[in-house]
């Protein structure tokens, strides 16, 4: 339609020797088929131009409203306002975490994530996948992870972390090395399918590489060896007994800075178990002893209930 617009105005300013005022209003009466006179007397050629501007016209028109009824029809205009409703969501986000692939081990990775209450974006280009989040609730882009582009529209600027689970190990290791580039903060979990594959994925950028069938082999092996250690940490993992473990960076403000652990008086007032202390140096002390001095931006590895945990958070 813009171009049959064009057409016409530059026909009758061109050929009619009309100004562009008179040719624009020609063109709007042509096309709209309201039957008002012509503006100037035409030349023959001028009205079989018109005639041929009138059938275009009214054909783009007809095609217009029939493309937009198909809209209705098929819910399209529906899930199109759907995708922007999710896309200004997205945009929202901050400190968030986005999943790249929503497959056995995507998928647990978002059940987990948000169980605990955070943030999560998805990148898949499955369509049945793409549909079953929707309906879930689940906020996802349906594109290629390894794009830039679709990586930004994640939000990856202003992600707190992105999770690599693609199937692919080549996609793995681009996305990473993209999302490296792209938000050098970032925190990077890759999935690996080899051992060989690890010294890759860091050299790309992973602050961790996990290997699912490695730590599965492991679980299965620590249930025949470990069998009640095991079986006690998968009650406080899935919640089957009011026991988590956490960790607690320690803010430069916070009123443990500078106290031991006895000082601190954190296993009486909050019940919890401190069973390493990460220092800011990357240093980690296993089984911190009473006088064991806790440090601005040190991170305690605490054990306890939920509730306890969330209210050191308060002094933290």
């Amino acid at each position: 339609m813009f171009v049959i617009f064009l057409v016409g105005i530059g026909f009758y300013m061109g050929y009619e020797h009309w100004d562009f005022t008179s040719a624009f209003y020609m063109v709007v009466i042509t096309l709209s088929t309201v039957g008002f006179m012509e503006v100037n007397p035409l030349s023959e050629e001028g009205r079989i131009f018109t005639a041929f501007i009138i059938m275009g016209g009214v054909g783009g028109f007809v095609y217009i409203a029939g493309a937009f009824a198909q809209i209705l029809i098929d819910g399209r205009l529906q899930i199109l306002w759907g995708k922007h409703k999710m896309m200004k969501e997205i945009s929202r986000l901050r400190n968030h975490f986005i999943i790249c692939g929503y497959g056995r081990i995507g998928s647990i990775v978002v059940q987990e994530i948000t169980a605990e209450g955070h943030d999560i974006v998805v990148i898949e280009q499955n369509a049945e996948l793409i549909d079953k989040m929707e309906q879930d609730g689940i906020l996802c882009l349906d594109g290629d992870a390894t794009s830039d582009e679709v990586l930004l529209s994640a939000g990856l600027l202003q992600a707190n972390s992105l999770i690599s689970a693609l199937s692919s190990e080549a996609a793995n290791v681009y996305v990473t090395l993209t999302a490296r580039q792209l938000n050098p903060d970032i925190s990077i979990v890759a999935r690996a399918g080899d051992k060989t594959h690890i010294s890759r994925l860091e050299l790309a950028g992973a602050d961790r590489v996990v290997l699912p069938h490695f730590i599965g082999g492991l679980r299965m092996a620590q249930n025949v060896l470990r069998p009640t250690v095991t079986n006690f940490m998968e009650l406080a993992v899935r919640g089957g007994i009011d026991l988590q473990m956490e960790e607690l960076k320690v803010s430069p403000t916070s009123a443990l800075v500078d106290k031991n652990l006895i000082e601190s008086k954190i296993r009486p007032n909050y019940n919890l178990i401190i069973i390493a202390i990460k220092k800011d140096s990357g240093e980690m002390v296993f089984n911190p002893g009473p006088k064991e001095v806790i440090n601005a931006d040190d991170t305690l590895i605490a054990v306890g209930n939920r509730k306890n945990l969330s209210e050191i958070k308060e002094i933290l």
